[in-house]
């Protein structure tokens, strides 16, 4: 984590920057996730495309947690992909549950990878919030 202030690298646990004593989340000059900077009115970081506070082209910020438990506990039915804007990845599930039974191993595996990060964006690109 870096200090969207200042860039330097911050605790986690941390309140505020121990550089530039800015409490932790403001300033607009840094990446929080990998440091480079950035312009003062970017909705993503150019570098690793981290949200950086901004209102995001195509929409708002979708939940990992919750788009990966719904791929676990309801990934037959494709719900987590119509949460997260995948419409026809969803309809394809859905029938593959129908029709063949494995819609729900899919799911299951897709809630895993979203919970570990291996799927980080909805479908329009924004990165998916912790």
């Amino acid at each position: 984590m870096y200090c969207k202030n200042c860039g330097n690298i911050m605790d986690p646990n941390a309140v505020v920057c121990v550089k530039c004593g800015v409490q932790k989340g403001n300033g607009a000059n840094f990446c929080p996730n990998c440091g480079n900077s950035t312009l003062p009115n970017a909705a993503v970081c150019l570098n690793c495309g981290t949200n950086l506070g901004q209102t995001v082209p195509g929409g708002e910020q979708k939940s990992k947690l919750v788009a990966g438990l719904l791929g676990i506990f309801l990934g037959g039915l494709g719900i987590h992909n119509f949460y997260l804007g995948f419409t026809g990845k969803a309809i394809a599930q859905i029938v593959l549950s129908f029709c063949f039974g494995i819609g729900a191993i899919w799911g299951l595996v897709e809630g895993i990878m979203i919970l570990t990060g291996s799927i980080n964006k909805d479908a329009n690109g924004v990165p998916l919030k912790e």
